[in-house]
């Protein structure tokens, strides 16, 4: 058994393991049934891209029926298809499995940064440990391809370093030099330093006692889960047959020489098994290393450390538009980060959060939108104690079998864990899906040309690349003057009902893959994504010949993800029906007359009929669905109205924090002001002069 350290030239490095089969030059080699190495010349040029994607009906058979392949894929997070991409463009055979959906593991749940590690250049100085500085000088580099292959869904970010005492000025100061200086001409833009009021005035938030100033530098940021399936969309218009909800179900192995030769799967969405063999089976599994490797033998020691990492969502307001912060250096030794994202906030390691801003600053329960815990695949050996001392260097283990296993690494590595299966040449300067046509403008063209929203323009744009054009070319009429196109799931997100139709272009089948990985609401705020799953199921529906009951179906697993796996669990704790009211007696008074603006019948409850009076009352407008939602949010014992003890029960979780962006509570206040301006006597307003 072999475990070795990736290094730089070294055959076993990340998606380099299949260079042990295949070797590293233009030529490819594998085993024949004997054992004995075979050489078989790859295409000397990128074959030809397909215009059209193949649908994944297509490439089932396509598994069935091409024969052996030369290269078999086990898994589609970054690493994996990552591997499928190279071997692709280097012209052979190539096969990808994914037992759930493109990215729905570790991938689509990181930090969203694109980043050399500037923690582990720090590692490599103080311990003058030159594994970790090779390593950041290749995360450097491949920052640099990651940005230029697909700068629709990526870009450069301004990271806030805040310092708390006199003596680090100069120590991260040099620090963050030395990281410009290793980038060398990718270096994305010059750190520089900030002085203590720069440092308030950008970011207001931060505490202000002990700050002597701040450190900017610049690292990538990228839409990690839309990048992943624009990489295995890529690989398949190079000729990779990619299936997901394809689960491996078992190894194949040669009764002769008892060298693995492929697998036995299953479609997970019918059931049906077949078999795909290829000279060459790959293992990029990431967290699910091990259960892979224990398929070709249950005595392997693993060789995968787990680590979960959580991160929470809230609004905007909680970093700069532009610009990140993170703290490397806090007391227990965590890293403490503020990232604006998709206009939103993803804040950590969550328990610090609340202590490191200002104390003028209330962080409330209410604010957190969606949470989530990533597992991220830190490759360890059995003297390993803890995870805070791994490398997130890739290793990589070949079995007496042949099974091929790529560990560890991390998202920004992901070509360079599998550039070396092939020649870096052939991959250097490749765009990835929607990259080709895109351009910082190109949304303009999409207002322009098809009557888009400006901030759905933008999104698109952001999101497809030059594949834009073909989501707005299916967005319906709105019917009304602006926007000619273009309906949305949530008026609050820029998210329109074409993407779900275009969702399913790129192999999603099931909601979940929708609200979390074709668009990211699941990740921005888990109370949008479930008010826009009915409509997402019902266009699913009709793409893909649901039934009612498979509807029913989709919907309950959605929610169920929505509650257990991005916090939405916490956020209904919120409020529920044992929920006290602690309001003072003029508090209870002041928010029953409010109530009673409403229930002009005294009946103890409002319904949609008594809200829409009043709107209609102040000249304002809401369609009935966005109603039902408002009102549903409080209705805790679900009968179609909100009653009075609801009412109250909200406005005293509003005030203890644990609930924030209430609509309905919005809506009553304005509703109220809006009437008493309406309300005022003659004699008081100067007689109508």
């Amino acid at each position: 058994m072999a475990f070795q350290k990736a290094v730089k030239g070294t055959a076993l490095i990340g998606g380099g393991a299949i260079a042990t089969v295949f070797g590293l030059s233009q030529f490819s080699q594998h085993r024949n049934k004997h054992g004995a190495l075979v050489q078989v010349q790859a295409a000397e040029a990128v074959p030809a891209r397909k215009e059209h994607l193949p649908t994944r009906e297509q490439q089932l058979v396509a598994l069935q029926c091409r024969g052996e392949f030369d290269v078999l894929v086990i898994g589609g997070g970054a690493t994996g298809c990552g591997c499928a991409l190279d071997a692709a463009t280097r012209g052979l055979k190539t096969a990808l499995l994914e037992r759930d959906d493109f990215s729905s593991g570790t991938s689509s749940r990181s930090t969203k940064l694109i980043h050399g590690g500037v923690r582990y250049l720090q590692k490599a100085i103080m311990k003058l440990d030159f594994e970790q500085y090779r390593m950041v000088k290749e995360a450097l580099e491949e920052r640099a391809h990651l940005l230029q292959s697909a700068p629709h869904l990526s870009g450069a970010l301004p990271i806030m370093l805040p310092i708390y005492k006199w003596w680090q000025l100069p120590y991260y100061w040099i620090g963050i030099k030395l990281y410009d200086l290793v980038a060398g001409s990718q270096c994305l833009k010059s750190s520089y330093v900030l002085t203590k009021s720069r440092a308030l005035e950008l970011f207001p938030m931060l505490r202000r006692d002990k700050l002597v100033g701040a450190i900017v530098y610049y690292d990538g940021q990228h839409n990690d889960a839309r990048m992943n399936l624009a990489i295995a969309l890529t690989a398949a218009r190079y000729g990779a047959a990619t299936a997901n909800y394809t689960e491996v179900q078992h190894l194949l192995k040669n009764s002769d020489t008892g060298r693995v030769c492929g697998v036995r799967c299953r479609d997970v969405l019918t059931g049906k098994e077949f078999d795909v063999r290829a000279k060459c089976v790959i293992n990029a599994t990431g967290p699910f290393t091990d259960s892979v490797r224990k398929m070709d033998d249950q005595e392997v020691p693993n060789i995968c450390q787990p680590s979960a990492g959580v991160h929470i969502v809230m609004p905007g307001y909680y970093s700069p538009d532009n610009m990140g912060l993170l703290d490397p250096d806090t007391s227990d030794g965590r890293v403490i980060f503020f990232l604006p994202w998709e206009k939103m906030t993803i804040a950590g390691t969550t328990d610090k959060v609340r202590n490191y801003l200002g104390p003028d600053v209330e962080v409330r329960r209410g604010d957190v939108l969606a949470a989530w815990s990533g597992i991220r695949p830190l490759v360890t050996n059995p003297d390993s104690k803890d995870t805070q001392s791994l490398s997130r260097n890739h290793v990589v283990t070949v079995s007496d079998s042949g099974l091929i296993t790529i560990a560890g690494g991390k998202w920004t590595t992901y070509r360079a864990m599998a550039r070396d299966t092939i020649d870096a040449a052939v991959t250097m300067g490749l765009q990835l899906e929607g990259a080709e046509d895109w351009s910082p403008t190109l949304y303009i063209r999409l207002v322009q040309d098809y009557g888009l929203e400006s901030e759905v323009a933008q999104h698109l744009a952001s999101t497809y690349g030059d594949k834009a054009f073909e989501v707005a070319k299916i967005a319906q009429v709105t019917g009304k003057r602006w926007p000619i196109v273009g309906k949305r799931l949530v008026s609050e997100f820029p998210y329109i009902e074409a993407e779900v139709v275009y969702g399913v272009k790129e192999y999603a089948r099931t909601a979940v893959d929708i609200i979390s990985r074709r668009t990211r609401l699941a990740f921005l705020n888990v109370q949008a994504a479930d008010e826009a799953l009915p409509r997402i199921v019902d266009i699913m529906a009709k793409e893909l010949n649901w039934s009612e009951q498979k509807k029913k179906e989709e919907l309950e697993t959605a929610k169920t993800f929505l509650y257990y796996e991005m916090g939405y669990k916490v956020k209904t704790d919120q409020l529920t029906d044992s929920s006290e009211i602690s309001l003072v007696p003029a508090d209870i008074e002041r928010y029953k007359k409010r109530f009673r603006m409403f229930d002009k019948d005294k009946k103890g409850f409002i319904t949609i009929l008594d809200v829409q009076r009043v709107l209609q009352s102040i000249s304002v407008q809401m369609d009935e669905n966005t109603l039902h939602e408002i009102l549903n949010e409080v209705d805790l014992n679900k009968n179609g109205q909100v009653e009075l003890n609801e009412f109250l029960q909200l406005m005293s979780a509003i005030q203890k924090g644990r609930v924030s962006g209430s609509r309905l509570a919005v809506l009553m206040k304005s509703a109220e002001e809006n009437l008493r301006r309406q309300c005022i006597p003659v004699d008081r307003s100067g007689g109508g002069l």
